[in-house]
């Protein structure tokens, strides 16, 4: 390496260059820069150049292109892109794909953002270009003692930047890094402590440097819980219309009735609405009918006294009218000439009083009312979306239910539904389904992200795809402590994100892992993406999915449920414990003649055994301690779905 040119990159980032290369300042002026002040040209070559628009993705793909395999470049340099508006991400776009973000590098690679302006991005890299050959090499591989041999003197002398150099130059450096202090691109600054870094294994480093023992402290299911409410983002609110895919959604606000129902006064019976006076209450007589009132919109005439107008459930009372006599009350006496209406009708009722089988306007809601209140849930049952459509709500204020994504890893795996026999070693994809399938049962929308390979740059390429199209990933396998459980360092190295736990003592489901990843927008906004890493045997996924993926659903989507629902049961039969994890054991759960739940085991438990949740609507939440539970002894349990009836 000390014999051969460095390799440098430029990258324009540019909206109006991307589409007329011309308009670039800045690429030949960097060209200059590394010919006629980098000791003369000997020791950089530029070796590429290119040009993109102000894209995450494109600006992402071209720093791949230039970093990953062995063809890689020394130095990557971007201008533009680095300022405030929706449409700079380079800084987003770069330090995301960075494994070590705090240096400014991937892989072998040092990445460098400088700003757009030609004069700035000169005069940034004019300030740090004498030091870039050692710290190339450096991240390049060199051996770290030779490098150091002459000490910082060598050095000094060999970047010139000494104290034997001229003072315009050391004023000249002093000037810049104090002006770029203040916003510019100033000398690399951690922001971590090394306690709170990258514990993860270091792909680079090949199978003989990973740990033999997790790094990641064993940590409880409560803590853990913990750790997950405590970084689920707030919930976001909408307005949507009042209709069937409102069901599932939880009020972010309390809902008043525009109009009272009923609007008008209205009859609750069959029959014949007549007026009643108040002080002299009574009804018996035969009375002339004056009209029909059907329970549709329109005009209906005024009632004289001494007259009955027949009426149906639900129609409004003719105006004047005070009550409503049942039509099995009533006796025909005569008929129209046609033979087709009531003429006269005797009202066998006595003592009928005003109000009398008559819904008075506003008796089931007032207008103005609070008629739901924030936190509330619009459930499946109808009862608050038919509430809402009585008193002409169109739209509510909601919250927004999370969007999850669910991604299998592993090279093994082949979709479920792959025709044929399988080849040796192979397995058909069971977790994708099933967990969707219990996303969706939850009431939220599962997002299918396929298959990734066990590799850093497919798992990095399909998360980074996910966190565009959901705020939840919920990835199976690769997780363990083998060579190619690669997702805890890609989402520690390669997406800049921070994994809060990375075991739980439980059984199954040990390694389940929890991160989160910041994220910017396409329309410039910065949120924050939840990844839930689950083991890849089938029963440790779906019984962690319940466990930990359901709470911050829950609570992301406003709800004031934390997960599944807690219910004494009595246990069928002898459970043995484990005795240094807590497990949770898949029990199908059943109401008894006797008046209690009882739970039955769907019998092996191993976590591979995709059997063991056939049925189950429930984990029995066992002890870590010796010995095991006795048949008929009471137990918490955890509801994964409906108590089957006696």
């Amino acid at each position: 390496m000390n014999h051969e040119k460095l390799k440098a990159a430029i990258l324009i980032v540019s909206d109006t260059a991307s589409q007329d290369p011309s308009t670039d300042k800045s690429g030949p002026l960097l060209r200059d820069v590394f010919a006629e002040e980098a000791s003369g040209g000997d020791q950089w070559t530029v070796s590429e150049q290119q040009i993109v628009a102000d894209d995450v993705l494109a600006i992402q793909r071209q720093v791949m292109t230039w970093c990953d395999g062995g063809d890689y470049v020394n130095l990557i340099l971007t201008t533009g892109g680095t300022g405030f508006t929706g449409k700079d991400v380079t800084p987003e776009a770069i330090v995301a794909v960075m494994s070590r973000p705090v240096a400014g590098v991937r892989n072998k690679t040092i990445i460098i953002t400088l700003p757009g302006s030609p004069k700035g991005a000169k005069e940034n890299l004019l300030s740090i270009l004498k030091q870039l050959p050692h710290a190339c090499k450096q991240a390049a591989g060199e051996d770290s003692r030779a490098a150091h041999a002459g000490g910082v003197k060598a050095l000094e002398q060999e970047a010139c930047t000494g104290t034997t150099k001229p003072s315009m130059s050391h004023h000249h450096q002093h000037a810049h890094a104090h002006h770029h202090s203040h916003g510019g691109h100033a000398v690399p600054k951690a922001h971590t402590r090394p306690e709170d870094r990258p514990i993860s294994n270091d792909p680079s480093e090949g199978p003989t440097q990973r740990y033999r023992e997790s790094p990641y402290p064993m940590i409880s299911v409560d803590e853990a819980l913990n750790f997950i409410l405590d970084n689920t983002p707030k919930p976001r609110v909408a307005e949507l219309p009042v209709n069937g895919p409102l069901v599932g959604h939880v009020l972010a606000e309390d809902v008043r009735a525009d109009e009272p129902v009923p609007a008008f006064r209205a009859s609750i019976v069959d029959g014949y609405a007549m007026i009643v006076d108040k002080d002299a209450p009574g009804s018996k007589g035969t009375f002339p009918v004056a009209s029909v009132s059907h329970a549709t919109p329109g005009k209906i005439p005024r009632l004289e006294k001494g007259q009955i107008a027949r009426i149906t459930t639900g129609a409004p009372l003719p105006l004047e009218a005070t009550s409503v006599v049942m039509v099995e009350d009533s006796i025909i006496r005569k008929i129209t000439e046609n033979g087709q209406e009531e003429a006269e009708v005797e009202i066998l009722a006595d003592q009928m009083r005003p109000g009398e089988n008559v819904r008075e306007i506003g008796s089931d809601v007032q207008a103005g009312e609070t008629i739901l209140r924030r936190g509330e849930e619009i459930t499946a049952t109808g009862g608050e979306l038919g509430l809402l459509a009585s008193v002409g709500k169109k739209y509510v204020s909601v919250y927004r239910k999370p969007v999850v994504g669910v991604l299998s890893t592993g090279n093994e795996l082949v979709p479920y539904d792959r025709p044929g026999s399988l080849r040796l070693g192979a397995v058909r994809d069971t977790n994708r389904p099933t967990i969707m399938a219990a996303v969706r049962g939850w009431g939220y929308e599962a997002v299918d992200l396929g298959i990734s390979k066990d590799s850093q740059t497919s798992l990095e390429a399909s998360l980074r795809s996910a966190m565009r199209s959901a705020s939840v990933i919920i990835t199976t396998g690769g997780v363990s402590m083998g060579e190619l459980d690669l997702l805890k360092p890609t989402i520690e190295r390669s997406l800049g994100g921070t994994i809060h736990f990375g075991r739980v003592a439980m059984k199954p489901g040990k390694p389940t892992t929890f991160a989160t990843v910041p994220f910017k927008t396409s329309t410039g906004e910065h949120e924050t993406r939840l990844i839930f890493s689950l083991p890849g045997n089938p029963a440790s996924a779906i019984v962690t999915s319940h466990l930990f993926v359901l709470p911050t659903l829950r609570k992301a989507s406003g709800s004031g449920l934390a997960g599944m629902e807690r219910v004494m049961v009595s246990v069928g039969e002898d459970v043995v414990c484990d005795l240094k994890r807590s497990e949770y054991h898949r029990v199908v759960v059943r109401a008894g003649r006797d008046g209690r739940l009882w739970a039955a085991s769907t019998g092996g438990q191993r976590s591979s055994r995709v059997g063991s949740l056939k049925s189950a609507n429930g984990l029995l939440c066992m002890p870590a301690r010796e010995g095991k539970v006795a048949k008929g002894e009471m137990m918490e349990a955890l509801l994964m779905g409906k108590v089957i009836g006696f």
